[in-house]
């Protein structure tokens, strides 16, 4: 009998895939989300930023302040619903918001459970050495690192064959999507980890489709 995988739950990574999507629209993506790309430029410096006040933070209080945390938090669900409407999943038409808050109409969604305890031992060695294993892992997925996840590795070769697929035949093949999900989804647990959003370790493991393992949202 196979035990099943322990559910992974501060860092939840859920999306729905549109159907039908348009076969010609992600020619032109790359231009649509220019606007997006310059203001999440500016966004990830302030990211980095407030990862070093609440690296010193975490270090004398054990907490991260909420404000911050929410801040960061909001990044990467601004970051996420770009990647997901782009290259790095191509599995809406719908246009991502300008917004840092919590859009729960959108196809792409994230959340990140707030930690009342933080370790000061692990924000010591966390952020490089524990997470550099999957490091080296996403780093295969992502190719060379930008604000949002375009730039070559297995993900972008993924949604190329997608984005193919989809000019010929009109549909997003569901194997490939749950794979690219599940990439994604791994990339975004490591990035939490990494920027001291949780302690909780990321698994290394493939939790593929659209909803998280417990969601009830499987294809």
């Amino acid at each position: 009998m196979t035990t099943p995988h322990a559910v992974y739950r501060p860092v939840r990574v859920e999306a729905t895939p549109d159907s039908p999507l348009s076969q010609w629209l992600w020619l032109v993506k790359w231009l649509l989300v220019i606007p997006h790309c310059i203001v999440l430029f500016f966004l990830w410096i302030a990211f980095f930023l407030v990862s070093v006040v609440a690296f010193f933070a975490i270090l004398f209080t054990e907490r991260f302040p909420r404000a911050l945390f929410d801040f960061n938090l909001g990044v990467l669900r601004w970051t996420w619903r770009v990647s997901y409407y782009a290259y790095g999943a191509l599995g809406t038409d719908r246009y991502p918001p300008f917004s840092l808050g919590e859009v729960p109409e959108y196809p792409a969604r994230l959340d990140i459970a707030y930690p009342q305890r933080l370790s000061r031992g692990l924000v010591l060695v966390k952020w490089w050495l524990l997470a550099l294993p999957h490091y080296v892992v996403t780093s295969f997925f992502m190719g060379s690192f930008q604000s949002v996840w375009w730039s070559g590795g297995l993900i972008f070769v993924l949604v190329v064959i997608a984005a193919v697929t989809l000019a010929f035949t009109g549909t997003y093949p569901r194997d490939l999507y749950d794979l690219v999900m599940g990439l994604n989804r791994w990339v975004l647990r490591v990035c939490a980890y990494a920027s001291l959003m949780t302690d909780d370790y990321p698994p290394f493991r493939l939790d593929m489709g659209a909803g998280e393992p417990d969601s009830g949202h499987r294809p």
